[in-house]
């Protein structure tokens, strides 16, 4: 079964719209916190989580958000069609030189993708910090087989 959203431009829809909700929030840093890539980060896939239905819009049929910290996902959905995904929030401070994102182990994914229902999803955020204020320079909404 093929998604609606990922074998049509609706990706792109949701890429924008998480791009537009997340340099439309007040600064939502303070100054001891700022410099913390993993408190920017756990901002960020709060903000991310409260909004998620919205940006998803009609793609979204079921929406769940909240999960223990080592599960592999930290949204997830069932579309229309009875696919469901999980979303993992990466971000990534565009001024650092070094980044290693975790993502989840070959043999979690196997078992999750044992069901060809399933769908294992990466939303990527990049961004800068100016002052206190994180400024969202791209999101890329994937399906981790589609990365190279």
């Amino acid at each position: 079964m093929r998604s609606e959203i990922f074998y049509t431009d609706r990706y792109l829809q949701i890429q924008d719209s998480v791009i537009q909700l997340l340099n439309a929030q007040e600064e939502f840093l303070s100054p001891r916190t700022v410099g913390s890539p993993r408190a920017v980060g756990d901002a960020i896939q709060g903000i991310i989580s409260q909004n998620f239905r919205q940006l998803l819009g009609d793609a979204c049929a079921e929406c769940s958000t909240e999960f223990a910290r080592r599960a592999m996902a930290d949204m997830a959905f069932s579309d229309r069609a009875g696919l469901y995904y999980i979303v993992d929030v990466k971000t990534h401070r565009t001024e650092t030189k070094f980044n290693m994102p975790n993502l989840t182990s070959v043999e979690r994914l196997a078992r999750f993708y044992e069901s060809d229902a399933n769908c294992f999803v990466v939303l990527f955020v990049s961004y800068a910090i100016e002052g206190a204020r994180v400024v969202v320079s791209d999101a890329r909404f994937v399906p981790i087989e589609f990365l190279g």
